[in-house]
């Protein structure tokens, strides 16, 4: 299962790794671009709460956790529906970096998991933060 998480973890870094690549290329419009990613981000960010849900319905440590793991699709939709895009860039980066650090602090997963899932989030949280940065340095 770690290997299967780690390739479909890579693998979905594909829009956040492509999509500025194509727009700092002039391959596909601005718009389109902040437009598409945005919305790929949106999608990723509510995925993150589903691990939070499943901990607390499972009856683990924190009361508050079933409330928090619904914060990302709401932000998500937040920046889909109401947000201009350069700032949906920014909610959406301080979104993956906080649902990480909670998942850090509340998260309780079986201690030979802990290790590689840590590592993972870490990982594809950096380079999904960093993209987020340069999408916006590039609409800039």
């Amino acid at each position: 299962m770690k290997n299967t998480a780690w390739l479909l973890g890579v693998a979905g870094l594909l829009p956040f790794v492509g999509i500025p690549l194509l727009a700092t290329t002039n391959t596909i419009d601005w718009y389109l671009a902040a437009k598409g990613f945005v919305s790929y981000s949106a999608v990723i960010l509510s995925f993150l709460g589903g691990i939070h849900w499943y901990d607390a319905i499972c009856g683990n440590r924190s009361k508050h956790q079933i409330y928090v793991a619904m914060l990302p699709s709401i932000l998500g939709w937040l920046c889909l529906a109401f947000i201009p895009q350069l700032m949906a860039l920014g909610l959406l980066s301080v979104g993956f970096l906080l649902i990480m650090l909670y998942d850090k602090q509340v998260l309780t997963l079986p201690k030979d998991k802990v290790v590689w899932y840590t590592k993972l989030r870490m990982t594809l949280t950096t380079v999904v933060v960093l993209s987020h940065g340069w999408m916006i340095f590039s609409l800039n």
